[in-house]
This record gives C-alpha cells, sequence and structure tokens, in this order.
C-alpha cells in the first residue's frame, strides 16, 4: 500500500470518507455525526492519510488533537478518525499498515496519546487496535452513552512504536 498524506477535503479521501459513512448506516442506522472540520486534520493540529492499490484509494485515515475541555481525555491527546479500507482489501494487512503511519506521524508532530471510538458491531476493528497495543478507555465524545461504543488508547512512546521506514509498505509520500 502506497500511503499519502491529503487533505481531508480531498476528492479521494471524501470517496472513501462516503463510502465509510455508508457502512455505518448498515451497521449502525446512522451516520456518524461526530462533528469534523477539514482544518483539523492539518499539521500541526492533524494530519490524514491516503493508502492507494494499483493506483486507486483504497483506505484511509487520519488523526487531530482533541480540545482538551473533554473530562475524559488529557493534553496532548489526539484522536484517530475515519479509518477504512474497502472490502475489496481487507484481510491484507492495510489497516495495519495505516495505523502504523497515523501513529507515526502523530509521534512526529509530538502526540503523546491517540484514542479513538469504534462500535461493538466491529469486531476487526476493536481486534486490530487491541492487538497494535491499544486498551479499552472510558467512552468520550459524541458517542459517549451509546452502549455500542468502545473507546481505546494508546501511549506513544518510541519504544511501543519503533521507526520501520526500512518497510516499504511503510512509507509515505507527501501528494
Amino acid at each position: 500500500m502506497d500511503v499519502r498524506t491529503l487533505a481531508y477535503d480531498h476528492p479521494h479521501a471524501t470517496t472513501l470518507i462516503d463510502e465509510l459513512q455508508r457502512w455505518y448506516v448498515e451497521w449502525y442506522g446512522d451516520t456518524d455525526k461526530t462533528p469534523v472540520d477539514p482544518a483539523e486534520f492539518q499539521p500541526p493540529s492533524g494530519l490524514f492519510l491516503v493508502g492507494y492499490l494499483d493506483g486507486r484509494p483504497a483506505g484511509c485515515g487520519g488523526w487531530r488533537i482533541r480540545d482538551t475541555r473533554d473530562p475524559d481525555l488529557c493534553d496532548g491527546d489526539a484522536e484517530i478518525k475515519r479509518m477504512y479500507v474497502v472490502p475489496s482489501a481487507r484481510g491484507r494487512g492495510h489497516s495495519r499498515t495505516l495505523l502504523a503511519g497515523i501513529e507515526r506521524t502523530a509521534r512526529a508532530a509530538g502526540v503523546r496519546r491517540l484514542v479513538l471510538e469504534t462500535g461493538a458491531l466491529q469486531p476487526e476493528a476493536i481486534g486490530l487496535y487491541e492487538s497494535s497495543g491499544y486498551a479499552p478507555i472510558g467512552t468520550f465524545g459524541l458517542h459517549r452513552d451509546e452502549p455500542l461504543s468502545r473507546c481505546f488508547a494508546k501511549v506513544l512512546t518510541a519504544a511501543s512504536n519503533p521507526d520501520r521506514r526500512d518497510d516499504p509498505s511503510d512509507r509515505l509520500s507527501q501528494r
């Protein structure tokens, strides 16, 4: 997977985000209404990644610094948003590649902890996060009181996220 940094509102990103929102409707009956401003995914307060397979957008995800007024989050937390891989590309490690890119870029920007919210109806996502060192935390944000909401966090340290620049599948390109 060729992972590139793009704007959140780039056409390739919005196509994937729209597809993800359609999946949310199928899984949960509605789109994710969490407020998202594309500017939140611009450095230094965030970043958005799109992964390409054979030149076509096949996955995405990004991080944004969270407002510290949320009582369940800490100063320096960044939230992972819109992690998604198209169905035809699943099961081949592409989500893990995107997640590694998110972690590496967030750590390089000084983020100390990544947090995320996913849903109980997404066991593959939960498995990815748990196997990548994310631990359950209390719910936060818009879906705080939703019974299907599952939240996780991971402290970013050099030891927990070794630099894997020697792995060509993990390289990010700027576009």
